[in-house]
């Protein structure tokens, strides 16, 4: 039996706090540090997945917790492993979902594939990482194989799961396929071998099917690490698109900050130690600041602002970022550049116009907005969404502090 020396026994300390730092949850530990100590004896990097079902196409903080900490595996030399579920995209993942997921179009799951492996290179050294899609070994399986794979799990084991028992309980139809996605992300992890797989907290019964399907193939079992799920700007949901609550990896710098400027004092320190890459120490030392008033909330949200912009656009747009910010909040003035939407000339409903600019999404949130108080015409408040709108060029139209548009007639 090969014995550690003292500077693999180090090391192994050493990657195990970075590791297990900042994890909900790691299954089980002793597995975990087993496998950084094989690493280190063979000479091996770990295999360290992270699977992906590309159902939208824009990635946020709330991706970036697992991505960061996949890094620090991809720091120390271990091999990341991405695979996108263009396969089991087609089903939808059931986490989380009260009904059936309505499954992706085949041209979906390609485009949004497509813009995560662009979007993680924010985060990630892609050149380092190994982009596998399921549909390469899933696709091929013939029904007797899907027969045995489905033989290797109960159906008990498949009730456990939080979802199926609320639906089930609540009457509502669970689809026969939806049972196969666990089953299929289970086999993932035997096909590529993983030693590690990392998720959300809420993908808690999907990443242990790994292991259960590792086992019964006699493979090892991967150890799991669960990342906490970020909140969103409104400090109650988990970050999302759908919800419109995230702050986007590729949103101009502008807008980076100014959203990040509105996270819940309460959020700051979970934001801090989960999406801005400083030490745990230096998020300790912020927290006690914050705490006891020598660090007030709103420079606490500025240094998180600027942090988070500088991570993805740099120092120097981050600083011209927060100036105008400042400009904005502080001397009340319009941005230098604004962008332009062209529509014809004479009367039109506000709600369409907030819609067609791209200013919100729909009608209901522009309603909702006018009513609020938070949409403003060159300056004066919008009272009434019930009364059309005269366009003039160069009109400026404003939602909230941070979306503008200059309205261009169209000639």
């Amino acid at each position: 039996m090969t014995v550690l020396t003292d500077w693999q026994k180090q090391e192994v300390d050493r990657q195990m706090n970075l590791y297990c730092e900042g994890a909900a949850e790691v299954i089980p530990p002793e597995d975990l540090r087993q496998k950084v100590e094989q690493s280190l004896l063979e000479e091996r990097p770990l295999r360290i997945k992270l699977g992906l079902d590309p159902s939208a196409p824009d990635v946020h903080f709330g991706h970036t917790v697992v991505l960061q900490k996949l890094r620090q595996f991809q720091e120390n030399g271990h091999q990341v492993q991405l695979l996108i579920g263009d396969f089991t995209g087609r089903i939808g993942d059931p986490t989380g979902k009260s009904t059936a997921r309505a499954p992706l179009t085949s041209e979906d799951v390609k485009q949004n594939a497509r813009t995560y492996v662009e979007q993680f290179g924010k985060v990630l050294d892609m050149d380092q990482v190994t982009v596998h899609y399921n549909s390469s070994w899933l696709a091929d399986l013939s029904f007797e194989e899907v027969i045995h794979l489905a033989g290797q799990i109960t159906t008990a084991r498949l009730l456990e799961r939080d979802d199926f028992d609320e639906r089930t309980a609540l009457g509502k139809p669970i689809g026969l396929h939806e049972f196969f996605y666990p089953v299929m992300q289970g086999y993932d992890s035997v096909v590529l071998e993983s030693d590690i797989e990392i998720g959300g907290t809420d993908q808690h019964y999907n990443t242990l099917m790994g292991r259960h399907f590792q086992e019964r193939f006699k493979k090892a079992k991967q150890a799991v690490i669960l990342m906490p799920l970020l909140e969103g700007l409104d400090g109650k949901e988990k970050m999302s698109k759908s919800k419109h609550n995230y702050v986007g990896v590729e949103d101009n710098p502008d807008e980076m900050f100014g959203k990040t400027m509105s996270v819940p004092d309460e959020l700051m320190g979970r934001w801090f130690r989960l999406v801005s890459g400083f030490s745990s120490d230096h998020v300790d030392h912020l927290e006690a600041e914050l705490k006891s008033g020598a660090l007030h909330p709103r420079e606490g949200k500025r240094l998180l602002a600027a942090r988070m912009t500088e991570l993805y656009h740099g120092k120097d747009a981050a600083e011209k970022a927060a100036d105008r910010f400042d400009a904005l909040y502080r001397d009340n003035k319009l941005p230098e550049e604004i962008p332009e939407h062209r529509t014809e000339a004479g009367l039109i409903s506000p709600l369409d116009l907030l819609v067609e600019s791209g200013l919100l999404h729909s009608k209901s949130e522009a309603k909702r907005m006018i009513a609020n108080r938070g949409v403003k015409i060159d300056g004066a408040r919008l009272e009434t969404a019930d009364e059309s709108l005269r366009v003039r060029d160069g009109m400026v139209m404003q939602v909230g502090k941070r979306k503008h548009v200059r309205l261009k007639l169209s000639q």
